[in-house]
């Protein structure tokens, strides 16, 4: 069974910054893409950053130059470093798996609120 989870949330002051990680459980964590998604209050979930599992990354535009996306497959897990963070970034982040053409999982999600 593959698990996902999640962690690193919490509160942050606008410009600081906070690391999210995903530990993956169950799945051939090497051979799979990774990344991270988010979704504030009222909107639709959104891109934030992937990873493929030869380590090319890929960024929603907001994000490109703050945030850093990596992976160590040795501990199976996916991290999302995340600078100058902004009010707006207030969202739960989810983890996210490509475990094949036809199969996605997500983590429970970690809440992420920047306020000062």
């Amino acid at each position: 069974q593959v698990q996902l989870v999640e962690s690193g949330g919490g509160l942050v002051q606008p410009g600081g910054s906070l690391r999210l990680s995903c530990a993956a459980s169950g799945t051939d964590f090497s051979i799979n893409a990774m990344g991270w998604y988010r979704q504030a209050p009222g909107k639709q979930r959104e891109l934030v950053a992937t990873i493929t599992r030869g380590g090319t990354t890929n960024y929603a535009e907001s994000v490109k130059g703050r945030f850093t996306i990596s992976r160590d497959n040795a501990k199976t897990t996916v991290y999302l470093l995340m600078n100058s963070l902004k009010p707006e970034e207030t969202a739960v982040y989810f983890c996210w798996e490509k475990y094949s053409v036809f199969k996605d999982y997500w983590g429970q999600g970690t809440q992420v609120t920047v306020s000062s």
